[in-house]
C-alpha cells in the first residue's frame, strides 16, 4: 500500500500535499481542488490512495488554489480534479483558470463541483453542466433552481460503446446524493445514466474544452461512494483517460 504524507502550510488558504513516497518518475501528478463545501476528508483521501500506485495527489483549497492556475505554476501537476463548490471569482482568476484548462490541462469534475461558480457562465462550458441555485438562463433557455436528495439507493447504468472511462465496468449500485434539473451541454459524450426519478438521467459525461479532455461525474457525495469499488475504478479510469490527450 502506498504511504501517504500529509503536509500543511499557508498558500493563500489551506494547502494539503497528499503524495506517495519513493515513487518512480512516471507518476501522474494530480491537483485536487476543494473549498466551499465540507466533506469527509479521511474517507476521501483513502479513496484517492486506492486509485492507482502511479498517481500522486496534491490537495489545494480555494481561494489559494487560484494561484495554481497561473502560467508559472501549471507545470507542477498533470491533471486537475475538482471537488469544490466555490462561488466567488475575479475576472483575473477566471481568465487564468479557463486558459489553464483550455490550453490543455485535463480535468475531472466531481459531484458538487457542478454547483460552483453560479455567476460565471464560462465555467458551465468548461465542465459541460451546471446545478443552479437560482433561476438561470443558458443559451436562451430558462432553468429553475435545481433540487437534491441525500442518501438514496439507485443504479448507475453504463452507456454502451466501450468508452475508455467505463471500460470493464458493469451497471452498479450507488448510495449517494441525487441532483435534479441541472443543465448539461449539448454534444457531450454520455458515460453513465440512471432511472432514479429524483435525478437527471445523465450523471456522467465526457467532453473537450479547448485542447483539454474533461470528464464530469455527478456522484461522489460521501463515504459509501468513496468506498465503492466500481466508483473508484470509474474515477481512476477517468483520470487516466483525460491525461491521455492524444
Amino acid at each position: 500500500m502506498k504511504k501517504i504524507l500529509v503536509v500543511l502550510f499557508l498558500f493563500q488558504g489551506l494547502f494539503i500535499d497528499v503524495s506517495s513516497a519513493g515513487l518512480p518518475s512516471k507518476i501522474l501528478r494530480i491537483l485536487v481542488v476543494t473549498g466551499g463545501h465540507e466533506y469527509k476528508t479521511d474517507p476521501f483521501n483513502r479513496m484517492l490512495e486506492s486509485l492507482d500506485k502511479n498517481f500522486s495527489f496534491q490537495i489545494v483549497e480555494f481561494p489559494g488554489a487560484f494561484n495554481m492556475f497561473l502560467p508559472e505554476n501549471r507545470d507542477n501537476y498533470d491533471v486537475v480534479v475538482f471537488y469544490h463548490m466555490w462561488q466567488s471569482i475575479t475576472p483575473e482568476q477566471a481568465r487564468a483558470l479557463s486558459e489553464c484548462i483550455g490550453e490543455g490541462k485535463p480535468l475531472v469534475a466531481l459531484h458538487h463541483s457542478i454547483c460552483a461558480f453560479d455567476d460565471w457562465p464560462e465555467y458551465f462550458k468548461i465542465i459541460g453542466g451546471k446545478y443552479f441555485h437560482k433561476k438561470t438562463t443558458v443559451n436562451g433557455k430558462e432553468y429553475a433552481a435545481c433540487s437534491y436528495i441525500h442518501d438514496l439507493h439507485f443504479k448507475a447504468v453504463i452507456e454502451p460503446g466501450k468508452h475508455p472511462v467505463t471500460r470493464g465496468l458493469k451497471d452498479f449500485e450507488l448510495f449517494d446524493e441525487t441532483y435534479k434539473g441541472y443543465y448539461v451541454e449539448e454534444g457531450v459524450t454520455p458515460l453513465i445514466t440512471t432511472n432514479e426519478p429524483s435525478s437527471n438521467n445523465l450523471i456522467g459525461w465526457a467532453k473537450t474544452y479547448g485542447k483539454a479532455r474533461v470528464v464530469t461525474l455527478q456522484s461522489g457525495h460521501d463515504s459509501p461512494t468513496f468506498d465503492n469499488p466500481a466508483f473508484r475504478k470509474l474515477l481512476s479510469q477517468a483520470i487516466r483517460w483525460v491525461a491521455t490527450n492524444k
